[in-house]
């Protein structure tokens, strides 16, 4: 596929003071444009901060492409009724895409108190996401579909509301950054249960993930232009090869990372042929097979080893995590040890125990792991169990 519109650079945050403890902040996508999505935070996590990586609630579901107001505290000191306002200022001209479709999401319980006081306006509200333990599933509000995220089950769910539990967790903040029960795996997997729930009900916003993932590996792999990939990432993302600990962890390292180790060094011919896909609400899972001539020094896949001047063919796992309509991150894997036994680097055996003589055949594919790949029935299974310790003579060491 080849794409001849470059994607533009991220632009950077700009939010609009609506009044006392109320932002907005349009959507952060390409596109531009969204539905509008009102969120509840607690003081410490709101702005449009980035700290680590991680970004403030208004800005992650900003970057998801949605209009976000972002609600605190200081709301109710300017406002006998924030929400109405919130729901008045996404309903006017050239805001939302459907105004009547907003949805909301708390993630502090104090804030989810103070919402118990108020009917939420079910004709704009269509879906509510909350945090806590102490969630109030008897109010007039429970009327809407609810989705509830608290660190056990709850009992008398409303009829309309879905829940999950987080026991494992130190409190219901987990999904709130920049404090100390924050939790980056636990709050990512809420992240897209919240996705799956607000699209579902919202109508969207939905993008075409292949698409964009796409269009990342052409930018990578066949312009080879480090602007452009990078433009096709969100504000701070990061690469993690999990194998050689390589890539780039925020933009300026990742920048530096396919500038300096990936976009060019990979020899001339490299190419990707696709086994599998599977598309989530957030992310792409690729399945294939990483095929190229080791004829160059490559130090993102084989640090430190000179070329070898032979063919691999290596099965990866690629799980790309996208952020509306830009990548957040990828998690990419594969099985090292192939790699070293068809770059010549790892031998089949290797001396095991105290009796001289001994040695173990390691138990690693060659270029037949990726014919099992392709064909399931191109290899046949379990030969490795034969596999042991052996003596190895005198003349044969």
């Amino acid at each position: 596929m080849t794409f001849t519109e470059p994607p533009r650079p991220v632009p950077p945050p700009s939010p609009e003071a609506i009044g006392p403890g109320l932002t907005l902040l349009r959507p952060q996508t390409r596109k531009g444009v969204g539905p509008g999505l009102i969120v509840l935070v607690d003081d410490f996590a709101a702005g449009v901060d980035i700290r680590n990586g991680v970004p403030s609630p208004l800005m992650k579901w900003a970057e998801e492409g949605y209009n976000v107001i972002e609600v605190t505290s200081k709301a109710w000191d300017g406002f006998l009724n924030p929400i109405d306002e919130c729901v008045a200022s996404l309903s006017a001209p050239g805001i939302c895409e459907d105004p009547g479709k907003l949805g909301l999401l708390c993630y502090s319980e104090a804030l989810e108190r103070r919402l118990r006081t108020h009917e939420l306006p079910r004709s704009a509200i269509v879906a509510a996401v909350l945090y806590g333990d102490a969630i109030d599933t008897a109010s007039e509000n429970a009327r809407i579909p609810f989705l509830i995220h608290s660190r056990k089950e709850l009992q008398n769910k409303p009829e309309l509301s879905k829940s999950y539990a987080y026991p494992e967790q130190a409190s219901s903040r987990f999904a709130t950054p920049y404090n100390e029960d924050f939790s980056y795996a636990a709050e990512a997997i809420s992240h897209t249960r919240n996705l799956t729930f607000l699209k579902r009900h919202m109508g969207g916003p939905y993008f075409d993930l292949e698409t964009i993932w796409d269009e990342h590996t052409y930018y990578e792999f066949e312009a080879r232009s480090v602007e452009h990939t990078m433009n096709t990432m969100v504000a701070e993302p990061y690469v993690n090869h999990i194998p050689t600990l390589t890539g780039g962890i925020g933009r300026e390292a990742l920048t530096n990372f396919y500038r300096d180790h990936f976009v060019f060094s990979n020899p001339e011919g490299t190419s990707l042929d696709l086994i599998s896909r599977t598309v989530g609400v957030d992310r792409v899972v690729d399945e294939f097979i990483f095929k190229l001539n080791h004829n160059k020094v490559v130090d993102w896949l084989l640090p430190g080893v000179p070329p070898t001047f032979r063919d691999l063919a290596i099965p990866f796992i690629a799980i790309v995590n996208i952020r509306g309509d830009r990548l957040y991150h990828e998690h990419i894997t594969w099985d090292q040890a192939t790699v070293l036994r068809q770059a010549g680097v790892l031998p089949d055996t290797l001396p095991f125990g105290k009796d001289a003589g001994e040695e173990v055949r390691l138990p690693v594919a060659g270029a037949e792991a990726v014919a099992k790949m392709r064909d399931k029935n191109s290899v046949a299974s379990n030969q490795m169990f034969q596999y042991g310790v052996q003596i190895v003579s005198k003349e044969a060491r």
